[in-house]
C-alpha cells in the first residue's frame, strides 16, 4: 500500500507517456515541458510535433514562431497550419525568408502547409517555401503579383546543388540519378480558399509547376472565364501548353447573395486535355454544366450546393461517354410534376419505373428514398451512361409548377 501511495507518473514508460502528451494541443505541451527536465525532454520528442495546428492560437508573432522553429520543431514535423495576422490589431511582419529558410534546414519532412489570413506581400516568390512541400494551402490570404512565378536556377547554383547531392550520396553510399532540379517547385496540390488577390496571371503562372495535378479555387472571385481558357492544357503546335499535367480541378462560389459572379467555369468550354476529376459548387455549377460536355477525359463529376433541374443534368451529361461516377452532394432538385400532356422519353421512363413499383401496393413510393431522391433521373442517366456510378448525398426534392 505504501508503494502504491508514492507511484507517480515517473513510474510510467516514456511511450506511455508520450501516448499521453499526444493528446495535448501546442500550449498545453509547451506549459507541460516546464514541469521537470524529464518532461521537457518528452515533450521535445519529434513523435509531438508531427501535425502542428496554430490556427486556433491567435495573435501568433514571428518571435513565436521562432521560438518554436528553434525549441520544439525538427525532423518529425510533416503538416503545419498557421494563422497569420491580418486580421489582427496587431498587424506587423509574420512569415519571413529567414524564417522559411530555417524551416526548410530544420524540417526536410515538411510535406503540407496550410496558411490562415497570411499577408504575403512581403514574400517576393513562393520558391522560398519549402522545396518538399507537396500540399500548399491558402485561405483568406493576401498574395503578390509574382508569388506562383518560377525563376529557373541559375547555372552556378545548379552546379552547386548538384555537387552537394552527389557529395551527399557518395558519403551515405548511394548510387543513382541525381534529380533534375533541386530548386524547382515540387506542389501537387494547390487550395485556394477566399483568396481575392488571386487573378488570372496567378492562375497562368501555375503551368509552370510541373507536378500540380490538383488544383481547388473556392471563392476565388478575381479569376475569370477568360483566365481559365489561357491556363487550359491545350495541345498545339509547339506541344501541350497550359495546365497539362492537371488531374483535379474544383471550382465553387458560395458567396453572399448579390454577390460578384465570374462564371469562371464558362472557360472549361474550350476543352482540357487529362482533366479526369471535375467538382463544381455553389453558383458555378450551372455554367459548368455547359461546358462540361467538352471535357472528354472527364471520368468523376462532382456538383455539391446547388440548384438542378433534371433536363439540365441529362443535357450536359449526354455527351460524357467516359464518365464513371457522378455525385451530387446537397443539391436541391427541382422536379416538375409529371401530367399525361408533357410525354417524352424522361416520362416514359419514370412511368416505367413507377409501373416496375407498384408491385408493393402499400404506397412505400411516396416516401423519398435518400439514395436515389430522384429515380427518373437515375433511371434516364442509366440509359445515357451504363457504366456510371450514382452517388446522392443529403440531397433534397421541390415539386414546382414550372
Amino acid at each position: 500500500m505504501a508503494d502504491f501511495r508514492t507511484s507517480t507518473l515517473d513510474y510510467f514508460p516514456e511511450n506511455i507517456l508520450i501516448d499521453i502528451l499526444s493528446y495535448l494541443g501546442v500550449r498545453e505541451l509547451i506549459r507541460t515541458g516546464r514541469v521537470c527536465k524529464r518532461w521537457r525532454r518528452l515533450v521535445k520528442d519529434q513523435r509531438l510535433w508531427r501535425a502542428v495546428d496554430l490556427t486556433a492560437w491567435k495573435g501568433v508573432t514571428s518571435r513565436m514562431l521562432w521560438v518554436l522553429l528553434r525549441q520544439y520543431l525538427g525532423t518529425g514535423l510533416r503538416c503545419l497550419r498557421l494563422r497569420g495576422l491580418l486580421l489582427s490589431a496587431r498587424g506587423g511582419a509574420f512569415l519571413s525568408e529567414s524564417w522559411l529558410k530555417a524551416l526548410s534546414s530544420r524540417c526536410p519532412r515538411l510535406h503540407s502547409l496550410s496558411l490562415l489570413h497570411a499577408d504575403l506581400r512581403g514574400l517576393r516568390s513562393c520558391q522560398l517555401l519549402p522545396t518538399t512541400l507537396q500540399v500548399l494551402e491558402l485561405r483568406g490570404c493576401e498574395l503578390p503579383q509574382s508569388f506562383f512565378t518560377q525563376t529557373p536556377p541559375s547555372p552556378e547554383k545548379q552546379a552547386g546543388a548538384a555537387s552537394t547531392a552527389s557529395t551527399q550520396q557518395q558519403g551515405r553510399g548511394q548510387t543513382g540519378k541525381l534529380p533534375a532540379s533541386t530548386s524547382g517547385i515540387a506542389i501537387e496540390t494547390m487550395v485556394l480558399d477566399n483568396v481575392p488577390s488571386f487573378t488570372d496571371l496567378h492562375l497562368q503562372s501555375l503551368a509552370s509547376w510541373l507536378k500540380l495535378s490538383r488544383l481547388e479555387l473556392r471563392n476565388v472571385l478575381r479569376v475569370t472565364a477568360e483566365g481559365l481558357r489561357r491556363s487550359a492544357a491545350q495541345e498545339t503546335d509547339s506541344g501541350l501548353n497550359g495546365l497539362s499535367r492537371l488531374k483535379y480541378l474544383e471550382i465553387g462560389h458560395f458567396g453572399r447573395p448579390g454577390a460578384q459572379l465570374q462564371m469562371a467555369s464558362l472557360g472549361l468550354g474550350v476543352g482540357w486535355l487529362g482533366l479526369e476529376e471535375l467538382s463544381l459548387g455553389g453558383k458555378e455549377v450551372g455554367p459548368g454544366l455547359l461546358s462540361a460536355s467538352r471535357l472528354r477525359d472527364l471520368k468523376r463529376l462532382r456538383l455539391r450546393c446547388c440548384k438542378l433541374r433534371e433536363m439540365q443534368v441529362l443535357r450536359s451529361c449526354r455527351t460524357l461517354r467516359e464518365l464513371r461516377r457522378l455525385e451530387f452532394c446537397e443539391v436541391f432538385f427541382q422536379v416538375c410534376p409529371k401530367t399525361p400532356e408533357r410525354g417524352g422519353e424522361g416520362e416514359r421512363q419514370g412511368e416505367e419505373g413507377r409501373e416496375d413499383g407498384a408491385d408493393g401496393g402499400d404506397g412505400s413510393n411516396d416516401k423519398l428514398d435518400e439514395n436515389d431522391p430522384v429515380p427518373s433521373l437515375r433511371h434516364s442517366l442509366a440509359a445515357l451512361l451504363p457504366q456510371c456510378t450514382l452517388v446522392f448525398t443529403n440531397c433534397t426534392v421541390t415539386i414546382t409548377s414550372d
